[in-house]
């Protein structure tokens, strides 16, 4: 950094000089946070952290904030070269373009980097560690993960002296809040969505939140810090909770479950796998209870066992949290491994395919009500070894389509899956039979 902790002529604490990029609702956070808890901030850190410029689209839009005093930059990259600022703050987003020059440009300019984009971390996160730790730099991206909950701190610093065995959990609060609200008010999932739409907790285009990509890319830099590996999208297996019906989630409560999009990441004998799916949860599992826009994540480790951290995953307040504590991080001098081992050690562990994962699972299939057809659903189960543990069937009809709920014991996903592409071609079911990963042992 550019600026030192203290003077040595006057023996005052020296400002921590911090630009922020992009001035949205996390970045107005951040500001006020910053103003208003200054003295907080500065007993904490050892030395005042104080925003010295900006930089966002639109200049002369009302943000309810006093920017008299501050430098501007219509360019962010620019802020990498002002010689007033130590610290660049990215809240500007997306995996390329301005928000990876900025990175790539503060490192290059002599300023630690922190951020809350993890699409960025997940694609470019060792590359950017490699240039943090060339330089002598800090890259912190806490609050790209499950908004102001530390959990990569966490992992980090607390759960140090573990070997990580599990990590997992609800990431994602839109996901959470539709499911939710689906179970509480009996509405399906399109009525929920335009319900999250108008309350500001889903996007217009909601396809990264309810396709589990924003998952995905949380559980990539999770894996990474649990695991010692390189953040790995493509290796995560992503499903998201467009599926997922009104009828599914009143079957799960019956059976003694409840559904919640996970994104699970554990070590197995074939490999590191990696999944973003709607998982039943067992109701006794204390993640089953975490409702609405709330997060959790799960981390277990050799050593201390499980440990659960839960709160706000999203929005200006926890959000703008974590940042502010990497800044203050920064302002104490740490610059340590971005993921906990120095960049040039993070290996590439092989990743377990899906059709590898053993585990039971709930089948609802849409059946014709005619004599043979569970026998015929039997006959393929068992063909492939497929144990079954329950069978639910509601109402009759000579007509109409009933359905048939079954689940089963532990089986690998690649036997259940042609199981069910043998029922799919069976006359009497006239819909694709729909599966949901149940996870036991939480």
């Amino acid at each position: 950094m550019n600026a030192s902790p203290l003077s040595a002529a006057s023996g005052h604490a020296v400002p921590l000089r911090v630009g922020v990029a992009g001035l949205g609702t996390v970045g107005v956070g951040v500001v006020e946070i910053l103003r208003n808890q200054a003295a907080l901030i500065a007993a904490r850190a050892g030395r005042p952290i104080e925003v010295t410029a900006v930089s966002a689209r639109d200049r002369s839009r009302e943000r309810g904030l006093d920017l008299d005093g501050l430098g501007w930059e219509d360019d962010a990259v620019a802020l990498a070269r002002r010689d007033d600022v130590d610290v660049v703050v990215e809240l500007i987003g997306g995996a390329e373009g301005t928000a990876l020059d900025l990175a790539r440009a503060a490192f290059s300019g002599g300023k630690s980097f922190v951020t809350a984009n993890k699409a960025m971390i997940a694609a470019h996160g060792p590359e950017l560690a490699a240039a943090a730790e060339e330089s002598g730099l800090a890259l912190a991206f806490e609050a790209a993960v499950a908004g102001g909950i530390p959990i990569l701190k966490a992992l980090r610093e607390g759960l140090a002296g573990n070997a990580v065995g599990r990590v997992y959990g609800i990431l994602n609060g839109t996901c959470n809040y539709i499911l939710t609200e689906m179970r509480t008010t009996g509405r399906d999932f399109s009525e929920v969505l335009a319900q999250a739409q108008a309350l500001g907790y889903a996007e217009a285009d909601p396809t990264f939140d309810v396709d589990g990509i924003d998952t995905a890319h949380k559980l990539a830099i999770l894996a990474a810090l649990a695991f010692g590996g390189r953040p790995d999208i493509d290796a995560i297996h992503v499903e998201g909770i467009r599926h997922v019906t009104i009828d599914d989630i009143r079957f799960a409560e019956e059976l003694g479950f409840r559904i919640k999009l996970l994104g699970v990441a554990r070590m197995t004998g074939q490999g590191l796998e990696q999944r973003v799916h709607p998982c039943m949860v067992p109701l006794s599992a204390p993640i089953a209870h975490v409702e609405g826009v709330f997060n959790a994540v799960v981390a277990e480790g050799d050593a201390v066992g499980g440990t659960m951290f839960q709160g706000r995953g999203a929005g200006r307040g926890p959000t703008a949290s974590a940042v502010v504590a990497d800044l203050i991080d920064i302002a104490r001098g740490y610059a340590g491994p971005a993921f906990s081992v120095p960049a040039m050690a993070l290996g590439a562990p092989a990743a377990a395919p899906i059709d590898a994962h053993v585990g039971a699972f709930y089948i609802r299939l849409m059946v014709l009500d005619q004599p043979g057809v569970l026998a015929d659903v039997a006959r393929a189960f068992a063909t492939e070894q497929v144990s079954l543990e329950s069978l639910i069937q509601r109402g009759r009809s000579e007509v109409e389509a009933v359905p048939v709920v079954l689940t089963t014991h532990a089986t690998s996903e690649a036997a259940l899956r042609r199981a069910l592409d043998t029922i799919a071609a069976l006359p009497a079911v006239i819909e694709p039979p729909r599966m949901i990963r149940i996870e036991n042992s939480l």
